[in-house]
């Protein structure tokens, strides 16, 4: 008598990233995967440690470092590679101001001044796969993002030139100085990754968590004071009890007010949110319609 076995959703989710995983490590030469620490990057790790467990991880992380880090997730991260004998390379945002090859930013934010640390690095280390953490049900131009997704040469994305990818059938071609980034959770939601650390009791730096911490008030989001130029003489710090719902530069990465402490309380706080955690916290996003969409054709994320 035969049984069968029905996959629930988050086993499908880690099935086809595990695929996608040893997809890109078939076909490419040099791939490499973004890492900052965050839940998303966090949980790619996992899935990769997974595809080629007991072998270590094929390739190495990249860490774009804009210098307004949080400390928590510098430490996690510095962590989690020697524990795990994992090799990193780290982009760094200010060598690429002091080489003159960006110009710091009067509002402080560091953010937008990733992109071109980031693709010297793959230009540098013939990186041919980037793996990203990015998902569509994050931000609207995220959602037009194939699983592979062609850079040109000059590393920029042009949405006319996406493949179809029917069947679960990805193409890896390109040209030289050409290179792919690849979504692994590209069909996973906030709650899907927060439902998968749960189950899979992965460990997260402790600012995704509630805790006390210095904040202020500016354009509505709570930011944490420091080197890079908050607060002004004008917003004033207060104790409050939060947690990040995602993590990046902090100029333009805010706290919500929450008393989750634990990854249940977390997953039900997310499961009554209408709002992302990119349109919730991320100052960057706001600047206009198409903010997102126009860092990425620029060679972002």
């Amino acid at each position: 008598m035969s049984t069968v076995t029905t996959l629930t959703q988050l086993d499908a989710l880690e099935s086809e990233g595990i695929h996608v995983m040893r997809e890109v490590a078939g076909e490419f030469e040099r791939p490499v995967l973004l890492f900052s620490g965050g839940k998303d990057s966090i949980v790619m790790l996992h899935l990769a440690r997974k595809a080629f467990w007991p072998a270590p991880v094929p390739f190495s992380l990249m860490h774009v470092d804009t210098g307004h880090n949080f400390p928590e997730v510098i430490e996690y991260r510095d962590r989690v590679v020697a524990e795990h004998g994992l090799r990193l390379v780290v982009a760094s945002v200010q060598d690429a101001i002091d080489d003159g090859r960006v110009a710091e930013r009067t509002d402080g934010s560091r953010n937008p001044l990733q992109t071109v640390p980031l693709l010297d690095a793959i230009t540098a280390h013939r990186f041919d796969a980037v793996f990203g953490g990015g998902r569509r049900d994050e931000e609207k131009a995220r959602a037009k993002e194939r699983v592979f997704s062609l850079r040109d040469e000059f590393g920029q994305w042009d949405p006319r030139r996406q493949r179809p990818e029917l069947w679960d059938l990805y193409n890896g071609r390109h040209r030289a100085g050409e290179h792919v980034r690849v979504f692994p959770l590209s069909n996973w939601t906030e709650l899907d990754v927060w439902r998968y650390i749960e189950r899979e009791r992965i460990e997260l730096p402790a600012i995704y968590y509630s805790h006390r911490r210095e904040v202020f008030l500016r354009d509505g989001m709570w930011l944490a004071p420091g080197g890079w130029g908050g607060p002004r003489a004008d917003e004033a710090l207060q104790v409050r009890i939060v947690r990040y719902r995602t993590v990046g530069d902090m100029s333009c990465t805010g706290a919500v007010e929450s008393t989750a402490s634990t990854v249940p309380e977390v997953i039900a706080e997310v499961g009554a949110s209408r709002l992302t955690e990119r349109g919730a916290t991320r100052a960057d996003d706001r600047a206009s319609e198409a903010a997102m969409e126009d860092r990425k054709r620029e060679g972002y994320f």
